[in-house]
């Protein structure tokens, strides 16, 4: 019974170390599924300088409102960002205070009208008085003519009047005919000014009749609608143009870009200038497009850092990327980045950044196989701020991301 009891204690004992050995395998195998892995690739890596910033459009039209309107208010506008065609209506502004200074300028009109007529009515009469009285000295100068051709047969005291009555009736014709001139002269000078009131008044009156017909702005060309901020409520507290808000006569409310003329501006922090050049290929990776990268090129740099606007303020270079050919779903504004290719590695091995840890100060990869995860040393070529370029590790090899011995090993040190 002993035997038989002791080899039955035997048998269960191996019955749990087997259980013990195959659930310990189970979860090891679980643990190291469950960890994250990448596969080394192998193929051409570019080594790029990432620089983050939008689309700026180097051409655009500036779109203006009225001059010399009074109460200038948006009542409609197109919709932002809306392709427009050149004489398409863009911007509607409230005729009420436009019109109600034509209804001034039309009172005005008539009113020197009035007055240039009254002027030419006045000056007509009295021209014409002027001319009865001439008419009446010239004949009075005649008479006193007459009388002086009688002196042969009239007394010599006689004759010395009449000689002394034609002097004064002559006098006065000369006096007349002065003041004929003198009167024509004055009213026409008032009439010429009267007219000058009349005709400022009318171009006014045309003025406003043209500016109610502007108060309905319209494309001066192609493009894409965009809305300048509106700073009337402070830096702070800016938008864009809106309906219902006020704008100064004049002044810029919108502007058509020329989308052909589409850059991507991106900051470019000063370590990484001295490996940026022109003509370098760039890929703008946009944020509303991520799955889309646009080809193109570094088309200039700044030769100065430029300060941000920014919290914390800081200084940067501004790199300018044209495209090779414009999308038309791009707007001015979209932001995104721009990797500029600053060299090309043909053949190498590609893991992502993760992957690669370091160990005294050396690099390795802990390659997963099917007795665990084995760590090997590698050389780093290139790194980018997604992968990394290594030497000493086979395509196809499944990577982990985690190392998960860098606990345990700390553990272990205490």
């Amino acid at each position: 019974m002993k035997k038989k009891t002791a080899g039955l204690v035997v048998v269960l004992l191996l019955v749990a170390a087997s259980g013990a050995w195959a659930y310990f395998r189970l979860s090891k195998g679980v643990t190291e599924s469950a960890l994250p892995t990448a596969v080394a690739r192998k193929g051409e890596f570019l080594v790029i300088v990432p620089a983050r910033g939008e689309l700026v459009a180097e051409r655009s039209v500036l779109v203006n409102a009225p001059l010399n309107v009074p109460n200038l208010q948006l009542i409609w506008t197109a919709s932002p960002g809306a392709p427009v065609k050149k004489g398409d209506v863009i911007l509607k502004f409230d005729v009420s205070g436009a019109t109600r200074q034509l209804q001034e300028k039309e009172a005005a009109l008539k009113q020197a009208e009035a007055g240039l007529e009254q002027a030419i009515s006045n000056a007509s009469i009295a021209e014409e008085q002027d001319k009865l009285e001439l008419a009446t000295l010239d004949h009075a100068v005649k008479r006193a003519e007459l009388e002086v051709s009688k002196q042969e047969i009239v007394s010599k005291l006689q004759a010395e009047q009449s000689r002394i009555e034609l002097d004064v009736a002559r006098s006065k014709r000369k006096v007349q005919e002065a003041a004929l001139e003198f009167n024509k002269t004055s009213a026409a000078s008032k009439v010429a000014a009267l007219r000058a009131v009349r005709d400022k008044a009318k171009a006014e009156v045309e003025l406003s009749k043209t500016r109610i017909t502007r108060m309905e702005v319209a494309a001066p060309s192609d493009g894409v609608l965009s809305f300048l901020m509106n700073y009337s409520q402070g830096w702070m507290n800016a938008k864009p143009f809106k309906v219902g808000d006020n704008v100064w006569p004049g002044s810029s409310v919108a502007e058509i870009p020329d989308l052909r003329s589409l850059r991507f501006k991106g900051k470019l922090e000063e370590i990484e200038r001295a490996r940026v050049a022109v003509k370098q290929a760039v890929k703008i990776h946009l944020d509303p497009f991520p799955e889309t990268p646009f080809g193109g090129e570094v088309a200039s740099i700044t030769p100065l850092t430029e300060q941000n606007f920014e919290w914390p303020p800081s200084r940067s270079f501004r790199a300018y990327a044209s495209f090779g050919a414009i999308d038309g779903r791009l707007r001015p504004g979209m932001n995104g980045r721009a990797d500029v290719v600053v060299d090309r590695i043909a053949e190498a091995i590609s893991i992502p950044n993760k992957a690669v840890f370091s160990r005294d100060g050396k690099p390795f990869v802990l390659a997963v196989t099917g007795e665990g995860n084995r760590p090997v040393a590698v050389e780093v070529l290139a790194r980018n701020p997604d992968e990394v370029a290594v030497r000493g590790l086979e395509a196809g090899v499944r990577v982990a991301l985690i190392d998960e011995t860098a606990g345990k090993k700390k553990d272990g040190g205490k």
